[in-house]
């Protein structure tokens, strides 16, 4: 499961000493956790995370430089741009899941879970002494009329799932039960982890209207305590919150005030941190942090620089293609176009050399798939039952790679064959079609993307070379959002993050469905029978094997599918921060991802 982390980053969301443990989950009773495959790492008497510090003091601020704005503080719906951190730190699941193991989920506002051998259904005990930050119980009742309400009424993200709902009863004063109409073993885990309110409060109130005049109740250690919209936002630390002595939180939420400052742009962030203005600063540009990170309260070591290593797949990032546009519909066209892409000039142009380039979207991971090798084995398998494969999925795919030089002469050449075989050429210096149509296209950026532009524009140089001369239009924040949800846009930046774990969330992301659903994730708009058989494959394998079969066939369909010019990664995240916010020595699994920062630092004088 994944959402757009640090935008998202949410990205996203690892390979090495990535280990799934074998076998199938066969609970005969209520247990403390769940795993996607096998049991919980830690045992039901654990104390706290291993990857925190359970003895973290309490206290201290945190403030973070954002780039765009906000006009709503109801981060469930659709509609309306609020912060995406209040999904996370206003409200509470049944289970959390801990970010050093693949997938396995914990209690916190459920004491116990318990499923059958097939996970059919699932049953979630409440924890007796669980409270909404207004000191009210959370109920039965609550979570009931939760789980309905996202499931109809809130994000895409929620509704997926809920369809997959036969059933849903109390079967106990503290206990309420799922029962599935789908064969999907991950269904229990996706319930454990869905957002629980206050019933109470949203009594005679549209759930699906955005907006700041309502301030939503949670469980969480955290209450929002003042905003302006588009300006800041400031969350407090209950010191009533109900689950200091969970396992799952020990050494969570140890800062007392957590605070969004809201820049026009990204470059302005950088500006408000080194000013002082806010207290840490997420670079992604690898260049930028080896060479400007050199300013005044570095030298002093009034600032840290901390690189946090990770583990997880790359997902998916550049520049993606709409396939329900005429002028992208032919694969040898995308094709064309990322031969075009010279991502080592780019590279060593902007970033010194420094980037690797993503080379499939679970590339960096033992779930991605061998660049430019056959498909053997269950793979190969798996691949074999369908018959609407692009070419290079079974017999192996590799991205192009110029010799490094402006010209890139080889790329641009293959990518004038690739557009004369789709029925494009150069025709008085510009490509155009047999009725003398020019080929052009739109790339849609959001303001203040510096480093995207100026990627963009190198871009855009090479393509001029072809006789194509694409239009690049940069919008706010608000206008980049509207569109990309109403799919209107030729090509676009593109980030999709992906874990470990991949799930439900795939269909979404690329599944036939979802093509046509505006507001998903689908933004390349592709429908592909194989893929939407490979994710019901990954979804209902019964082992560790079967799962990552499924993972790395899908991942080669993708890949192989060309809907998105990759550009580069880096497998450390570079942290800077004031000396005296500090994170624990052990670094989980995902690294700098969900549940990392804010949550897991604190603050020390």
């Amino acid at each position: 499961m994944k959402s757009d982390l640090f935008q998202m980053l949410r990205c996203s969301l690892i390979a090495g000493s990535v280990v799934f443990a074998a076998g199938t989950m066969a609970h005969a009773e209520p247990s403390h956790g769940i795993a996607m495959y096998g049991d919980p790492a830690l045992p039901p008497d654990f104390v706290s995370l291993p990857h925190v510090n359970a003895d973290a003091p309490k206290g201290g601020k945190i403030t973070f430089a954002e780039a765009g704005g906000f006009d709503s503080i109801h981060p469930l719906i659709r509609k309306g741009r609020a912060p995406w951190q209040l999904r996370f730190m206003l409200f509470e699941s049944l289970m959390g899941r801990s970010y050093d193991e693949p997938f396995t989920l914990y209690g916190v506002l459920a004491e116990s879970i318990e499923t059958d051998e097939a996970r059919t259904w699932v049953e979630f005990t409440l924890r007796e002494e669980a409270k909404f930050s207004d000191g009210s119980p959370v109920t039965v009742a609550d979570v009931m009329w939760s789980y309905e309400t996202l499931g109809t009424e809130g994000h895409p993200r929620y509704q997926g799932a809920w369809q997959k709902v036969e059933t849903m009863e109390q079967t106990g004063p503290r206990s309420v039960k799922f029962t599935f109409n789908t064969e999907d073993r991950e269904l229990p885990l996706i319930l454990g982890m869905r957002p629980v309110l206050k019933k109470a409060q949203w009594e005679g109130k549209a759930f699906d209207t955005s907006g700041v005049d309502l301030t939503p109740i949670g469980s969480s250690p955290y209450v929002i305590s003042d905003f302006d919209p588009g300006r800041y936002l400031t969350l407090k630390r209950n010191p009533d919150y109900w689950g200091k002595d969970v396992p799952f939180m020990r050494g969570q939420a140890n800062l007392d005030e957590i605070r969004f400052d809201y820049y026009g742009d990204g470059d302005v962030t950088f500006e408000a941190f080194k000013a002082g203005e806010a207290s840490t600063h997420r670079e992604t540009n690898e260049q930028k942090w080896a060479t400007q990170f050199n300013f005044p309260s570095v030298q002093s070591g009034d600032v840290v620089l901390s690189d946090i290593p990770h583990q997880r797949p790359t997902g998916i990032k550049g520049y993606v293609m709409n396939t329900r546009r005429d002028v992208f519909s032919d694969i040898r066209v995308r094709d064309a176009l990322i031969h075009a892409f010279n991502f080592e000039f780019i590279n060593q142009t902007l970033d010194g050399g420094a980037q690797k380039r993503i080379l499939s979207y679970f590339h960096n991971s033992v779930l991605g798939m061998e660049p430019g090798q056959p498909a053997e084995g269950r793979v190969a398998e798996m691949l074999a039952a369908y018959s609407d494969l692009p070419q290079g999925a079974v017999e192996g795919y590799s991205l192009p790679v110029s010799d490094g030089s402006e010209r890139n002469r080889a790329g641009l050449r293959r990518a004038m064959a690739l557009m004369e075989e789709a029925g494009w050429t150069v025709q008085d210096g510009e490509m155009k079609n047999a009725s003398g149509h020019p080929f052009s296209f739109e790339i849609l950026l959001k303001n203040g993307a510096t480093e995207t532009r100026q990627t963009i524009d190198l871009y855009v140089s090479a393509l001029q070379r072809l006789g194509i001369n694409p239009v690049v239009t940069s919008v706010d924040d608000a206008q980049y959002k509207e569109r990309v949800t109403a799919f209107d846009f030729d090509m676009a930046y593109y980030w999709r993050g992906l874990s470990l774990s991949p799930g439900n969330e795939q269909k979404l992301y690329w599944g036939s469905e979802s093509a046509g659903q505006e507001g998903s994730r689908n933004w390349m708009g592709v429908r592909s029978a194989a893929i939407d058989g490979l994710i019901d494959t990954m979804l209902t394998a019964k082992d560790q094997k079967d799962f990552r079969a499924a993972t790395k066939a899908l991942d080669r369909v993708l890949t192989a599918g060309r809907y998105v010019i990759p550009v580069g990664y880096s497998n450390t995240s570079h942290i800077a921060h004031v000396k005296g916010l500090k994170f624990p020595d052990t670094i989980p699994m995902y690294g700098d991802y969900l549940g990392f920062q804010p949550e897991i630092w604190w603050f020390e004088e």
